[in-house]
């Protein structure tokens, strides 16, 4: 048995934090089957040589008898400002064994404002000729210290109004597009990073390069400085010596700023970077800066200074291109081979003063030109001016791009596929899930889903990366959340973005449509070309509610659950307060946006989601043990179902509307007795069957779709919705040569080409969320509501279609969960399962005369146990199968199987 993977907060050795009771997790692993941990003691040490002699001066947990490995709360002496802390666990598993893990750690933050020293500092206007008052040159700033005897440790803590880059003696530190997003006017995130192998004896120096990111460049169509004029740095460096005396560095009038070769550098309008007017060791000893300005500095910061919660932005992949073209107006035109996001970096040399242009797009024209209609006022160009002193490589500094096609203009020479180096970018989300089928139409589908949320998860999860929006609209965020789970590690992603939608609440209770606002609730309450003035809208707001309780199913979080617990119910109670009989009504802006010839009547679309978030509410109260709350919300849902009923349904299953969507929400968040349900399900079908097998659904319904039919008993249908290659289908776009899920379903067709460019990105997630179905069901990795976080799993995979084998995991807190299905042509099912220490989980065999490594399904073996045979669900039988509950370790399973029928 080891102990492995020790995290607090999520995160390995996190530092700076502020979280005061953080949480710890750390993971089992062992070979044999059935291993659980009986108990644990966790030890935290003020420093690692007292935590290596066993000396817990700040907590010993004791002894605890408990399965707990994730979540355990730390409960120890307070923890005190900027100080670290070491921990190791011991583990007692269940054979009587014990180990310990090996060391961790944690530093504390900056915990009060009182102990900031640091001032803002940036430049001053400039408003001299030839000032711009649009993009405006980043500043840049130096501050030089001596470091007088030997150090023990030095952290550093950062943060701007805009964005910064930071470097020590010339070694850049931290992340990319630091501090992140948030509504500025309520918080900013202070990083924290530790530099104490950056420095050295005598003098040194930090570099700071300010770009003014979302708080006063472009933010999408919100317009330019949303937040402020300019951008600001906060900076703050503790120096701790050998001797135990500290010094502090900080920003203040002392340092010095200049402007340099980055002429400007904007999200959405692309970067000019000058390489003659470049600053040779301005972040490094020894410069001389006397010719620098003084920093302009500000009077002070009203909103809050919190500790980073968000995973950082990094570069996680480089792309080649694989072809080059040369153009007739002498350009060269690159494909990438994927649609990704980030910049391209490129290498020249030529004559000083030579101004290279790098323009991206995401599709050609027929002609084979960019295809630029579809950024409306964004610019995806960066320019680069040579030097003109040897080779010279460059690569953008405060912007991104979504992007498979770049077109090199002005480059002296003649380029080739080693020119340009493709850079991909996002939060540092680790890859959670794998996934892997027999049809290569299917994998083909889950990478674009995977590329896409790659593309769109940056600092928030965001709409599209290319055009002049790129906001984060909660709707979208809240149909994916669940998909998103099991492609990535967002547990820190979410949680930071759930603070994001908190932040932006409005006072009635309504949860907003973008987070962070950054002035869009003006803008569109201003806004009579747009005319969307309604308060709240279904499907958005409810991200308030159902976000919460994704990461409890996926994570075990329930501190999330309690930290918002408040606000959610705000929400429910506006929602309450603004219908008439549990009637919400229906000036919903945006509705089950972007369906296709399905009009799906706001006033239904809105009253399930009350439904939904009423009835979530009270799973929710439940969890956190709050009984007379939980008696509440299931009855406001009974009668928000029943009132829905009354006012929607017929006696023959028949809803307002007759879409896909209203049935799929009403199957789905269960508003209908068992008899309407039976006829819903028939429309249903009947309605898919009419348009050819093809689905109509829009943001809001896809994801429910093939889960609803699924749970009703039409498998076959499912899979005939999920590989269909009409139009429209996931299929459709992949056929035509989609390496990313599309905006919309008729982003681009044979018959019209491109859809209206006023709104048609070629990389957005929300179509994707039928990822979400492809593990619950077809490959059948199921979280439990009641051991969450997949303590216990429940696996119950659905062959069926076309497809012949499934190969998927899923790395929980607990570790890898695996299943691989595979049907042999002698109707045989082998079903393989890895199920990691410390969880446990219930086994559907589908098919009849199960057996268990070889064994008869009533003598199964060490760590497994026969429940008994189960009825189906309604898959004309095919679902009757074998139920076992399993410890640990790796299972093989077989079965007599008759697949359904193989999809035309």
């Amino acid at each position: 048995m080891r102990i492995t993977m020790c995290k607090t907060e999520y995160e390995p050795n996190p530092i700076g934090i502020d979280v005061l009771k953080p949480r710890l997790f750390w993971r089992l692993e062992a070979e044999e089957r059935g291993v659980k941990q009986q108990a644990y003691q966790v030890l935290v040490s003020s420093s690692q040589d007292k935590l290596d002699q066993d000396e817990a001066d700040c907590w010993d947990s004791g002894k605890v008898e408990s399965r707990s490995s994730v979540h355990v709360t730390y409960e120890g002496q307070p923890l005190q400002s900027q100080r670290e802390y070491w921990w190791k666990v011991r583990v007692w598993d269940n054979r009587g064994r014990e180990a310990w893990s090996e060391p961790a750690y944690w530093t504390m933050g900056i915990l009060t404002r009182g102990e900031w020293k640091a001032k803002w500092i940036g430049r001053k206007p400039q408003l001299g000729p030839g000032a711009s008052t649009d993009l405006q040159p980043c500043p840049y700033l130096r501050k030089s210290f001596e470091v007088r005897s030997a150090v023990r440790r030095a952290v550093v803590y950062a943060t701007a109004l805009g964005l910064f880059r930071l470097s020590v003696n010339g070694r850049e530190i931290g992340h990319l597009f630091a501090p992140g997003w948030t509504d500025y006017d309520t918080r900013v995130q202070v990083h924290a990073f530790d530099m104490t192998d950056s420095l050295r004896q005598g003098e040194n120096a930090f570099g700071v390069m300010l770009g003014d990111g979302w708080y006063s460049g472009t933010v999408g169509f919100l317009g330019s400085r949303v937040y402020g004029e300019r951008p600001f740095l906060l900076l703050q460096a503790s120096i701790e010596y050998e001797d135990g005396s500290r010094e502090l560095v900080v920003s203040d009038g002392s340092w010095r700023v200049s402007e340099g070769p980055l002429r400007y550098s904007d999200m959405i309008m692309g970067e000019t970077y000058d390489a003659r007017l470049e600053l040779d060791g301005w972040d490094r000893p020894g410069y001389n800066a006397a010719s620098w300005e003084t920093p302009d500095i500000r009077a002070g910061y009203n909103g809050l200074l919190t500790a980073r919660m968000e995973p950082p932005i990094r570069i996680t992949e480089t792309v080649k291109p694989i072809s080059i073209r040369k153009t007739e107006a002498g350009s060269y035109i690159y494909d990438m081979g994927q649609n990704m996001v980030g910049w391209t970096e490129v290498g020249a040399s030529g004559a000083r003063g030579t101004r290279i242009t790098l323009s991206h797009a995401e599709m050609l024209n027929p002609d084979g030109t960019l295809y630029l209609e579809n950024l409306r006022l964004a610019s995806q160009q960066d320019h680069y001016v040579l030097r003109g002193e040897g080779e010279e490589r460059y690569e953008p500094h405060f912007t991104f791009h979504g992007f498979r096609y770049v077109e090199l203009i002005g480059y002296p020479g003649e380029p080739d596929l080693t020119t340009i180096t493709g850079k991909v970018i996002h939060s540092d989300t680790p890859a959670a899930g794998s996934l892997e089928t027999s049809d290569p139409m299917v994998n083909k589908l889950y990478a674009n889903i995977t590329w896409g949320q790659r593309g769109n998860f940056l600092s928030v999860p965001t709409d599209c990366p290319q055009r002049d929006e790129r906001l984060g609209w909660t709707g979208d965020a809240q149909i994916f959340a669940r998909t998103a789970s099991y492609n990535m590690d967002v547990s820190r992603f979410f949680t930071k973005y759930m603070q994001d939608i908190i932040d932006c609440q409005q006072p009635s209770g309504a949860f907003a449509d973008v987070a962070p606002d950054a002035g869009w609730i003006r803008y569109k309450m201003w806004s009579t070309r747009l005319n969307w003035f309604a308060p709240d809208n279904a499907g958005w707001g409810d991200a308030g509610v159902i976000i919460p309780w994704t990461l409890y199913l996926m994570y075990g979080d329930t501190r999330m659950l309690e930290t918002h617990y408040e606000a959610m119910t705000r929400w429910v109670d506006y929602l309450e307060a603004n219908s008439d009989g549990l009637i919400r009504p229906d000036y919903a802006n945006y509705g089950d946006w972007l369906s296709i010839q399905a009009d799906t009547p706001n006033e239904v679309l809105a009253t399930a989601y009350f439904a939904y978030s009423a009835k979530l509410m009270g799973r929710i109260a439940g969890t956190l043990g709050r009984t007379e709350d939980q008696r509440r919300y299931e009855a406001l849902f009974d009668n928000i179902a029943a009132a829905f009923r009354g006012e929607f349904a017929s006696g023959d299953g028949f809803i307002r509307g007759d879409t896909q969507t209203v049935y799929v929400l009403a199957l789905q968040f269960g508003l209908l007795t068992d008899s309407l349900k039976a006829h819903a399900v028939r429309r249903l079908t009947a309605n898919i069957r009419e348009k050819g097998d093809r689905l109509s659904t829009g943001f809001l319904g896809v994801g429910y779709l093939l889960p609803a039919l699924t749970d009703s008993g039409e498998l076959d249908v499912a899979y005939k919705l999920l590989t269909q290659e009409a139009f429209p289908s996931w299929m459709y776009s992949i056929k035509h040569g989609a390496t990313t899920i599309w905006e919309r379903w008729d982003g681009w067709t044979e018959e019209n080409g491109f859809q209206t460019p006023q709104m048609n990105s070629f990389n957005h997630y929300s179509l994707g969320s039928v990822g979400e179905w492809m593990f619950r069901y077809m490959a059948g990795i199921e979280a439990d509501p009641a051991e969450p976080g997949f303590r216990h799993i429940r696996i119950r995979p659905r062959p069926g279609g076309r497809l012949t084998h499934v190969h998927a995991s899923y790395e929980s807190l607990y570790g890898t969960i695996g299943v691989k299905w595979e049907l042999a042509n002698a109707g045989e099912l082998r079903l393989e399962i890895d199920v990691p220490a410390n969880a446990t989980a219930t086994v559907h065999v589908p098919g009849s005369q199960a057996r268990v490594d070889g064994n008869d399904a009533s003598k199964p073996g060490e760590g497994c146990e026969w429940l008994g045979e189960q009825d189906g669900d309604g898959n004309r039988n095919r679902d009757k199968g074998a139920m076992f509950r399993v410890g640990s370790g790796r299972y093989v399973f077989t079965s007599a199987f008759a697949p359904l029928a193989v999809n035309p």
